[in-house]
């Protein structure tokens, strides 16, 4: 367990190593979305349960392609609309490959972070999970201190940006004909 700077950081990230750091919106705890086993580490430290999948943090709609995501052109520009910004998008995901991800939901969250630091870590490492930093059911941390307490040594390190006190990203799943539904309420409001 150890306190690290952003070279380091990405380095770990994409050696499949588990993280404690800001995202856009909370402190989360973080892994690459490409590694599976990454994942399901994630899923045992959270104490998470198996059949819920994670938002995962992309730096470009190209990052869809990591995950066979196909975007129609009204999708693309409400995509670029809304992104980035603390709001995460359902999207449509049946490819039996990525089942560690979509846990049989056939469907899979994304968000574009408002956040410049995370945006460049998220350029360097591809696609990561981050699900906020604590026990499922438990108080999200709004610090460093806080997540250790969930996760002790049985992280890689931890990245401490302060006290973080916000609400999750609005969560909205985008329908094959354009429309959408409010799955969650968070800061960001639709235009």
């Amino acid at each position: 367990m150890t306190t690290v700077g952003y070279l380091k950081l990405v380095q770990l990230l994409k050696s499949g190593k588990v993280a404690v750091m800001p995202t856009d919106t909370i402190y989360g705890i973080v892994g690459s979305a490409l590694f599976p086993e990454t994942v399901e580490n994630i899923y045992r430290l959270r104490k998470r349960a198996t059949d819920k999948p994670f938002i995962i943090l992309i730096h470009s709609l190209n990052d869809l392609n990591h995950f066979n995501i196909t975007l129609t052109e009204k999708k693309v520009k409400f995509l670029e609309k809304i992104w980035p910004n603390p709001v995460s998008i359902v999207l449509p995901c049946g490819d039996a490959k990525l089942k560690y991800l979509h846990r049989g939901k056939n469907s899979l969250a994304f968000r574009m972070p408002k956040d410049e630091k995370l945006m460049e870590i998220l350029k360097s490492t591809g696609p990561l999970v981050a699900p906020s930093a604590n026990f499922e059911g438990e108080k999200p941390s709004e610090t460093i201190d806080e997540a250790k307490k969930y996760f002790r040594d049985k992280v890689a390190f931890y990245l401490d940006r302060g006290r973080i006190n916000s609400q999750p990203s609005t969560l909205i799943k985008l329908n094959n004909n354009g429309s959408y539904e409010i799955l969650r309420e968070g800061d960001f409001k639709l235009p």
